[in-house]
């Protein structure tokens, strides 16, 4: 399989992405490459592997995930290839695969130390072309992911929070906003499910309090803040075409409340 996705916090103002690309395609000038977003907010490692955790699944098996949020580029930190029964993974050692370690079966985990497949000269600033790129084509023509390194047995996992159960409260937050606006929390589908049990629910976040569980955003009012349950999976606010973030003064980290009516 050679299809190769692009993840990272580059933007598309510079030549970063299109240099990455090139040096895939000179190796593997048959690589489809399809660019999931190049607009993670710089160095926002928890809001990349949000990203990836909820785009990569939609791909065919033996796609070559390569996310590079790398605010430790020329440290000690490792480059890492994880290899699950369905995809590859390559980028930093910093907790962008956290999500992915939770939902995949970790088959492999190799340490990238072989320069035989990086460009002849790396730059202590850009491994996203000198590194990962090149190891990313050698990876879409079927060199074995042995080939690149020595194996690992852990990685680095950033600590992501969890929803609270108290009493007749489910209590999360935050996680994400979407170019949309909307405010989606880590509160998943199962978890507000099992708490709810068919028990009439509001969701507070802020000062504002959500009576009534939607299922799409056409079913609120214009300008009017719902809740529903998201295409990812996850419980979020949003205003019928509207921005929830704007009309709520909302940010990353706000606490949003369920409470059994």
């Amino acid at each position: 399989m050679s299809i190769i996705t692009l993840l990272t916090d580059f933007g598309t103002k510079d030549h970063y992405v299109a240099s990455m690309k090139g040096v895939i395609l000179t190796i593997n000038p048959r690589a489809t490459l399809v660019d999931i977003t190049h607009q993670v907010p710089p160095h926002e490692i928890e809001e990349g592997a949000f990203i990836l955790a909820n785009a990569y699944s939609s791909f065919p098996r033996g796609t070559i995930h390569l996310a590079v949020v790398d605010p430790g580029v020329g440290s000690q930190r490792n480059p890492i290839l994880l290899v699950t029964g369905n995809y590859f993974f390559l980028g930093p050692d910093n907790g962008l695969f956290t999500f992915i370690a939770q939902r995949e079966k970790i088959r492999n985990a190799m340490t990238i130390t072989n320069p035989k497949y990086f460009l002849s000269k790396v730059s202590n600033t850009f491994h996203g072309r000198d590194l990962f790129a090149p190891v990313a084509g050698h990876l879409s023509l079927g060199v074995r992911p042995e080939s690149f390194g020595k194996r690992i047995d852990s990685w680095v996992r950033l600590s992501i929070p969890v929803p609270e159960v108290d009493g007749t409260c489910l209590t999360g937050q935050v996680v994400h906003i979407d170019s949309f606006g909307n405010l989606i929390s880590n509160i998943d589908e199962k978890t507000l499910l099992d708490f709810c049990l068919n028990r009439p629910i509001m969701v507070r976040i802020g000062h504002k309090t959500v009576r009534t569980i939607k299922r799409s955003y056409w079913e609120g009012r214009k300008r009017e803040p719902i809740a529903l349950v998201g295409s990812g999976g996850f419980l979020e606010i949003s205003v019928r075409e509207g921005n929830a973030q704007r009309v709520l003064k909302a940010k990353k980290g706000d606490q949003v409340k369920v409470q059994i009516q």
